[in-house]
């Protein structure tokens, strides 16, 4: 077994926003030494890692000289250069998850063609190299309103997903590969953080549901557990399971899905990170998520993913109309509250919509900490000064 803890090891993360930043309180909880690199001089991972690099995570060379730097290369976002892992694995340097598992899942086309030759239930799904060709499809009804539209590749919190119901929504489809996807009428939208080591032990957390903001199609609520009949919890951890097995990643997946109005379960999409979906295992889980994925990439004894406790996390986004350093009004208000812990990421900068940080509720019950949820929602804002 090798010495992680309290030595010259080294875990090279690529990405240094909020995932890395909570991955690095784990890190520094086991003393493990890490290296960081991200785009930006102020990403929130800055003020935790032992070393941290700016560079751009889509430039082979720099992730290539970032990655001989470390044992060990994990990442916190999919948009890294695939190629550059490539090169360090055939050099003899860790990356988990793998470039393959990385190379299937970042390219959304890819995804779901992977589904499809797995015999993954999934929606039905048309590709296209460009914005022109999906309207020449619909010109020719190969296409029929409604649908989903999503970019192939770079979608994040709402961003590269939209429903195009009218022809005048058509206009707002910007450039580029993508795919128009069969929309789906679900009861609920579902998701299973399944964890994995290069050992091949598996496990996966309890299912959680998923309750979305009308405009920003971001996730509002995580809610754990799912408000689901037993069967139907049974049943979503192993497909999960049976996603996992099917990529053979090593790390944390997230796999999300929907609950069809006949209860039958078909796969959205997956993460091979830790997700916001199990941001509430922070507080309510015996293992959290980014203890669990360091656990996984380490080969180390995963941990129990039981919860403790009913947990609900809450996304705290920026407001409309506010850009600029952020305030975060009513903060003491909601830090009165019992079972409520909030999670600031340090952006330096607010904007519409913008991921500035969660709150986790817990409580024995799932019902009182979803009218606490609600509470906190409407009382924390993030404003700016302007």
């Amino acid at each position: 077994m090798i010495n992680y803890f309290s030595s010259d090891f080294k875990l090279g993360i690529l990405g240094g926003g909020q995932l890395g930043k909570m991955l690095l309180y784990e890190t520094r909880k086991l003393d493990i030494q890490t290296i960081v690199m991200d785009p930006s001089e102020e990403a929130p991972c800055k003020i935790s890692a032992n070393i941290f690099i700016q560079g751009d995570l889509m430039d082979y060379d720099a992730v290539l000289d970032f990655g001989r730097k470390a044992d060990l290369v994990t990442f916190e976002i999919e948009s890294v250069n695939v190629e550059a892992l490539k090169q360090l694995e055939k050099e003899g340097i860790k990356v988990f998850p793998s470039s393959s598992t990385l190379e299937k899942i970042s390219d959304k086309v890819v995804q779901k063609q992977f589904y499809i030759d797995n015999d993954i239930a999934t929606a039905s799904f048309s590709a296209f190299n460009s914005r022109l060709e999906l309207l020449k499809a619909f010109d020719e009804n190969r296409v029929s309103l409604p649908f989903v539209w999503k970019s192939a590749t770079g979608g994040y919190d709402g961003k590269g997903v939209m429903i195009v119901k009218s022809k005048k929504d058509l206009d707002q489809i910007p450039e580029g590969k993508c795919l128009a996807e069969k929309l789906i009428p679900f009861k609920n939208e579902l998701a299973v953080i399944v964890a994995r080591n290069p050992s091949g032990e598996v496990i996966s957390y309890p299912v959680v549901e998923m309750e979305f903001h009308p405009v920003a199609n971001q996730v509002e609520y995580v809610i754990c557990p799912a408000r689901i009949e037993e069967s139907i919890s049974v049943k979503a951890r192993q497909l999960a399971e049976k996603v996992s097995d099917t990529f053979k990643h090593v790390g944390l997946l997230a796999v999300e899905m929907f609950l069809t109005q006949d209860d039958e379960l078909v796969v959205n999409e997956v993460a091979p990170r830790p997700h916001n979906s199990g941001h509430y295992s922070i507080e309510a889980s015996y293992t959290n998520q980014f203890e669990q994925h360091l656990r996984a990439i380490l080969d180390l004894p995963l941990g129990n993913t039981e919860s403790k406790v009913a947990g609900i996390m809450v996304n705290l986004s920026g407001e409309e109309n506010y850009t600029g350093p952020p305030i975060y009004k009513n903060m003491e208000q909601i830090l009165k509250i019992p079972g409520v812990t909030p999670h600031i990421y340090g952006k330096k900068e607010t904007r519409p919509f913008r991921k500035m940080g969660h709150v986790t509720i817990v409580n024995k019950d799932i019902k009182k900490a979803r009218t606490i949820a609600e509470e906190v929602k409407k009382t924390l804002k993030v404003i700016s000064k302007n």
